[in-house]
C-alpha cells in the first residue's frame, strides 16, 4: 500500500535517514546490520517516491550520489591553505633528529605526538557549508593539485559512500563542530576493490592497473561519475580546518570529532609522549601492513597541539611540526623485455622499462620508470637484463640495480636513446647541465592532448567546454592537429562529436571566439613554453610588450628580465627556434590573437617591503591586492615571519593576524594599504 500524499515527505525523510544510517554502518564503521536485499528495497522505494514527486528531491538525498551529465573538465580552485608535502624520515636517526628539532622549537614545553598510518592514496579537501536547519552540506571536493590550486571533482566525490553528503545538526553538536568547515583526508582504493578492478580489466583484454594509488587517482579524475561509483573508493579523514586555520586545539580532538560527525577516521592512531613511543608505534604498524586491506607506506607523526604547530610554522614546502616515516621499500626480481619512450606535455622523453610481470607487496608490477638516458647509462642496462625492482610508496616502481650472476645472464642488446622524437620526428634537445631530453615541437601528437587542455584551461585562455572528452574526440577524428586549428573549427565539425548538440556547439565556438581577445600574457602562457608560467609570462610582457619583440630577444636580453635566469632564457630561445613552433605562432597571429600587451609600469614605492594578506578585503580580491603591491615594487608572502613588513588584514582574519601581533608587525586594513600605495 502506498503512503498517503500527506505522509509522503515524512516517509521520504525516514527512508533517507535509514539509508544514511546504514551507509555509515557499512562504509564507515564496517559493521553492517541489514542485508543487501533490505537496503536495496529501501533504495528502490525512495527512488520511486522521488521519481513520482521530483519537487521533493534534495541534493543530499542518497539517490543523488551519482547524478548529472559527465563534466567536460575540472575547474581549478585555490585551497584555503596550501596542502603541503611532508618531509620524510627513513631511519631511526633521522626521526630522532626531527624530534630534537621539534623540542627546540617548543622552547621547553612538553610535546605530545599523534601517530597515524600514512595511507597511500590521493589527498582531498572537502568543504562543508551551512544548511537551513543547522546541518552541514558537502559543497565541494578539491584535489591536492600543486598544493596551492586543485581541481574541483565534487561530482565524483559525491559517489564515495564514506563521504557524508550532509551532517545533521545533532551530530555536529555531538562532535562540537560548526555548520561550515573543511575536512582534509585521503581517497584510497581498498585492495579488494583493486583486485576486482584488475580482474575486470583482464576480462576486457586491458592492461592491469599498476597499484591502488594510481587506480584511485585515475578514478577520481575520470569524467564519468558512474565509473567512479563502481570503483568502491574510500575517504579517510585526518585534518579539520575552518577558513584555513585549525578548528580545534588538538589534532587528537579533531580526529575524534571527525569520527563522531560520521567520517571514516583510521582507527590505527595513538597519542604518545616521546620518540621512543613513536618508534614502537611504527614497529607495530609495519607488522600490520599486510593485513589492513589497503595500502600504507609509512606512519605520519604530528605535534598534537595546534598552538605549538602554529609557533613551529613551515619551511618552504613542509610543516616543521610533522614528518612521514617511510617504510623500507619492497622489491622483486624480473626481466626487462623492452624500453619504450613516453612524452609529456612539456616534451620530456621518459624511458619506461617493460617488464615480465612480478608481484611486489601485493601488486603486480609490469613497468618501471628509468627516468632519463643518464639513468640507463648509470645502471648499465641492456635489453634482456634481469633487474631488481623496488616499490617503496612511489607512484611508479623503479629499477635499482641490474642483477649479474650465474643464474641471471646479462642481456646482449644495448638500448640507444632516440635522437629524434618517436612521435613527430623532431630533433630532441637537452639543455646544458640537464638530464632530460625534450621534444620542443608543441604540435607533436604525443604532446598535443595535454597542450590543448592547458591552452583551454581557466587560468590560460579560459575556453569553457573544451575539456578532456571533447579534446579526445577532436584528436580521434583528426579535426585538430595544432592549437591553431581550434580557430578553424566550424559548427559542423563539433556536431560530428558525441554529446554535442547545436546549442553546445555554438556555445563552444563563442568561447573560442572570445579567447581571441585574451591578453598577450595569457597567450604566452598558453604556448606551454617550459618554465614560463603565469607570473613569468606577465613579467616577459612587462619587459618586451609584444610577441615579436620577445621572439627577437637574445638570451642576454631575456636574462635581464626579473626572475628569468639562464635556464628560462634558454627554454624560450629553444621554443622559438623550432620552425614548427614559429609556424604555430604565425598561425595564431593570423587567427587574430593578441600579440601586443600593456606593460605594467612598476614603481619602487614599496621596494624592499614584504606583505602578508589574510582575511577578506572589502571590494578587493587578494589577487588584486597582490598585483597592486607587486606593481609598486613590494613582495607578497604566504606566511608571517620577522622579515614581514606589514600584515594586511580583512574580515575573518585568522592566525596570521595573531602571529603579527605576537611579533609586533604593523597591521593594515584596506584603507591603510591604499594609503600606503598612494603615498
Amino acid at each position: 500500500m502506498r503512503p498517503a500524499a500527506s505522509s509522503l515527505p515524512a516517509r521520504i525523510l525516514e527512508l533517507r535517514d535509514l539509508l544514511r544510517h546504514h551507509d555509515s554502518l557499512y562504509y564507515v564503521l564496517d559493521s553492517p546490520e541489514v542485508s543487501d536485499a533490505q537496503y536495496d528495497e529501501w533504495m528502490r522505494e525512495l527512488r520511486r517516491l522521488e521519481g513520482e514527486h521530483p519537487e521533493l528531491i534534495t541534493p543530499d538525498s542518497p539517490t543523488q550520489r551519482v547524478g548529472g551529465k559527465p563534466k567536460e573538465g575540472f575547474a581549478k580552485v585555490p585551497h584555503t591553505r596550501p596542502m603541503l608535502s611532508l618531509d620524510n624520515a627513513f631511519s631511526e636517526e633521522e626521526l630522532r633528529n626531527w624530534g630534537r628539532r621539534v623540542q627546540e622549537l617548543a622552547g621547553g614545553e612538553t610535546v605530545e605526538y599523534i601517530c597515524e598510518l600514512k595511507l597511500d592514496g590521493l589527498s582531498m579537501a572537502l568543504q562543508y557549508t551551512a544548511g537551513k536547519h543547522g546541518e552541514a552540506h558537502l559543497a565541494s571536493g578539491i584535489t591536492r593539485g600543486d598544493g596551492s590550486v586543485g581541481e574541483d571533482v565534487t561530482t565524483n566525490v559525491r559517489t564515495i559512500r564514506s563521504v557524508p553528503l550532509s551532517i545533521a545538526a545533532e551530530k555536529l553538536k555531538m562532535a562540537g563542530l560548526p555548520d561550515h568547515f573543511e575536512v582534509r583526508g585521503e581517497v584510497v582504493m581498498p585492495l579488494a576493490a583493486f583486485r576486482k578492478l584488475n580482474d575486470e580489466r583482464e576480462e576486457q583484454g586491458l592492461a592491469p592497473a599498476a597499484n591502488p594509488r594510481n587506480a584511485a587517482a585515475g578514478a577520481i579524475r575520470t569524467l564519468e561519475p558512474n565509473i567512479v561509483a563502481q570503483r568502491r573508493l574510500d575517504f579517510c579523514a585526518y585534518f579539520l580546518l575552518q577558513k584555513g586555520e585549525e578548528l580545534l586545539p588538538l589534532q587528537s580532538d579533531a580526529l575524534n570529532a571527525l569520527a563522531t560527525a560520521g567520517f571514516r577516521v583510521n582507527p590505527h592512531r595513538k597519542l604518545v609522549n616521546s620518540i621512543d613511543e613513536v618508534l614502537a608505534f611504527i614497529a607495530a604498524a609495519e607488522l600490520q601492513r599486510e593485513t589492513l586491506g589497503y595500502e600504507i607506506d609509512g606512519v605520519v607523526i604530528k605535534v598534537n597541539s595546534s598552538a605549538q604547530q602554529q609557533r613551529m610554522g613551515f619551511t618552504g614546502r613542509a610543516p616543521r611540526w610533522a614528518i612521514a616515516y617511510k617504510f623500507a621499500a619492497r622489491s622483486g626480481m624480473t626481466q626487462v623485455n623492452a624500453i619504450t619512450i613516453q612524452i609529456g606535455r612539456t616534451g620530456k622523453l621518459t624511458p619506461v622499462a617493460e617488464l615480465t610481470p612480478v608481484p611486489i607487496g601485493g601488486t603486480t608490477v609490469s613497468r618501471a620508470t628509468l627516468h632519463n638516458a643518464d639513468e640507463i647509462e648509470r645502471l648499465g642496462l641492456h635489453l634482456g637484463d634481469w633487474v631488481l625492482v623496488e616499490r617503496g610508496g612511489d607512484v611508479i616502481p623503479k629499477i635499482v640495480q641490474v642483477v649479474d650472476d650465474a643464474n641471471h645472464p646479462r642481456g646482449a642488446k644495448k638500448f640507444h636513446f632516440p635522437t629524434h622524437c618517436p612521435e613527430c620526428n623532431s630533433e630532441v634537445v637537452r639543455a646544458e647541465g640537464e638530464a632530460d631530453w625534450r621534444c620542443v615541437n608543441i604540435n607533436c601528437p604525443a604532446r598535443l592532448r595535454e597542450s590543448l587542455l592547458h591552452f583551454a584551461s581557466r587560468g590560460v585562455m579560459n575556453i569553457e567546454g573544451l575539456g578532456e572528452a571533447v579534446v579526445l574526440q577532436l584528436l580521434d577524428k583528426k579535426l585538430v592537429h595544432s592549437i591553431a586549428d581550434l580557430y578553424q573549427l566550424q559548427e559542423a565539425d563539433l556536431l560530428s562529436l558525441e554529446r554535442i548538440g547545436e546549442k553546445t556547439a555554438r556555445a563552444l565556438l563563442e568561447q573560442i571566439e572570445r579567447s581571441r581577445k585574451a591578453p598577450l600574457n595569457r597567450v604566452l602562457f598558453g604556448l606551454g613554453i617550459r618554465f614560463v608560467g603565469e607570473r613569468t609570462a606577465q613579467l616577459l610582457v612587462d619587459a618586451f610588450g609584444s610577441m615579436d619583440a620577445l621572439m627577437a630577444a637574445s638570451a642576454e636580453e631575456l636574462e635581464r628580465v626579473q626572475e628569468v635566469g639562464p635556464r628560462v632564457a634558454q627554454a624560450i630561445r629553444e621554443f622559438f627556434h623550432e620552425p614548427r613552433n614559429h609556424e604555430l605562432v604565425e598561425r595564431l597571429r593570423r587567427a587574430g590573437l593578441t600579440f601586443t600587451g600593456e606593460r605594467r609600469q612598476k614603481s619602487a614605492r614599496l621596494g624592499g617591503l614584504t606583505f602578508v594578506l589574510t582575511g577578506t578585503l572589502e571590494a578587493m580580491s587578494r589577487e588584486e591586492a597582490r598585483e597592486r603591491i607587486e606593481a609598486a615594487g613590494g613582495r607578497v608572502s604566504g606566511s608571517v615571519s620577522k622579515k614581514t613588513s606589514y600584515v594586511v588584514a580583512g574580515e575573518e582574519a585568522g592566525s596570521k593576524l595573531d602571529k603579527a601581533r605576537e611579533l609586533n608587525i604593523p597591521v593594515l586594513d584596506k584603507a591603510g594599504l591604499l594609503a600606503l600605495l598612494e603615498e
